[in-house]
């Protein structure tokens, strides 16, 4: 009997016991993108579709609200499609921008002059903390001489918070 109860404390002694215990975590965006005021085409032109008020329409705004300032840059897409829309036979050329509309802290006004613009996509890097409004112009122009069908005409602003 003591053989066994020694042979089974040697036993018991040499087996290893683990464990694994996890960290999680949750990491709260410091960056919010709240659209602020909805884009409507207007229509100046048979063959025009444009968000600028002379025209009939509305430029979309997009605010975003940094809470920390050097982590992130705003990209943000002009449409370069339609995402509904009726058929077309044509090409439709497109322009846009975006500009900085409004700022809580005067020293996003150099947003402007350092961003960066390629193809339909401009950034901004987000070097104050504050909220900062972008609006965003957009015109598609249809063919040479043609109008665009009746119908409804949906385009898509993309706006992103890229952290850094």
């Amino acid at each position: 009997m003591k053989k066994a109860l020694a042979l089974l404390g040697l036993a018991t002694a040499s087996t290893v016991f683990a464990v694994d215990a996890p960290i999680t975590g949750t990491v709260a965006s410091k960056c919010v993108i709240v659209t602020d005021t909805a884009g409507v085409y207007g229509n100046p032109t048979p063959s025009v579709l444009s968000t600028a008020a002379v025209d009939g329409g509305v430029e979309p705004v997009v605010r975003y609200d940094v809470i920390s300032a050097d982590f992130y840059k705003a990209v943000i897409s002009t449409p370069d499609s339609f995402s509904s829309s009726p058929a077309l036979s044509d090409v439709v050329n497109w322009t846009g921008s975006v500009s900085v509309a409004e700022v809580t802290d005067p020293l996003m006004s150099a947003y402007d002059t350092n961003k960066r613009t390629f193809n339909n996509v401009t950034e901004f890097d987000l070097t104050v903390a504050g909220t900062v409004w972008f609006k965003v112009s957009s015109q598609a122009d249809y063919g040479a001489t043609k109008a665009f069908p009746g119908g409804n005409y949906v385009s898509v602003v993309n706006a992103e918070c890229i952290a850094l």
